[in-house]
């Protein structure tokens, strides 16, 4: 094995990627006079929870996750974030690599949950390192990426943020079953709703007063209730 060594010195938010992602800034140092002509690097990225405190609020954002903070001692187990692959150039001695890693706002995935609980600080994060080397001064020698090799980080809660800002300003991001998107959808045309949140807001405010949904923006057309007022920056979606 070739006894490589990791560190991650940092992370931004990519603002030109399609979907939300950041990028880690991987140091990969190898012996000294030793030539590494690639390396086929995988990484496998680990929230590690019982590594930071949690204020009142982010106890109680984390409750579906890990139960009452009673049960913290055997619950707050270490979460998968992501894995991920990078081709490392050919280096002697040193170098460094960015690890571009793709993240969802899917609320069902267990590491958008917690990182959406925390207020402020740092999420710790455990990067655990694979793959394989190609080295040699003459020639090529392949050797796989000790086992062992780790790296701890911990990432700024502003990042994740300002990444997620980037793509949803504001918003939020539900997956429903195609059942219930068609019901949803079949309500939306209906009433003739002007948005996805119009079409929310209609619901809830009809659970919320025991009577049936109010339809914003009908009794001009219908002679319906009143329209509920726009919020400042909907979005209008088709």
């Amino acid at each position: 094995m070739t006894d490589l060594s990791f560190a991650c010195t940092g992370v931004r938010a990519d603002p030109y990627a399609a979907g939300p992602t950041l990028v880690f800034r991987l140091r990969v140092t190898a012996p000294p006079d030793t030539r590494v002509h690639a390396l086929a690097l995988r990484c496998q990225l680990r929230i590690e929870p019982a590594r930071r405190s949690y204020g009142p609020a982010e106890a109680e954002g984390l409750t579906d996750l890990f139960g009452e903070r009673s049960r913290w001692g055997t619950s707050l187990q270490p979460l998968q974030f992501a894995q991920v692959a990078v081709m490392v150039p050919g280096f002697t001695g040193e170098t460094e690599v960015d690890l571009p890693v793709p993240c969802t706002y899917d609320m069902d995935i267990a590491a958008t949950r917690y990182f959406g609980a925390l207020r402020e600080g740092e999420a710790p994060l455990l990067l655990l390192f694979s793959g394989t080397a190609f080295t040699g001064a003459g020639g090529f020698r392949v050797a796989p990426v000790p086992w062992d090799r780790e790296a701890p980080f911990r990432l700024p809660v502003a990042v994740w943020r300002e990444m997620v800002e980037q793509h949803f300003p504001g918003c939020g991001w539900l997956r429903l079953s195609r059942d219930t998107m068609d019901a949803l959808l079949a309500y939306r045309s209906r009433h003739a709703l002007a948005s996805w949140e119009s079409t929310v807001r209609a619901l809830l405010d009809a659970a919320g007063s025991g009577r049936a949904p109010q339809v914003p923006g009908a009794a001009a057309r219908t002679g319906g209730p009143a329209a509920l007022p726009a919020r400042s920056g909907e979005r209008r979606t088709p």
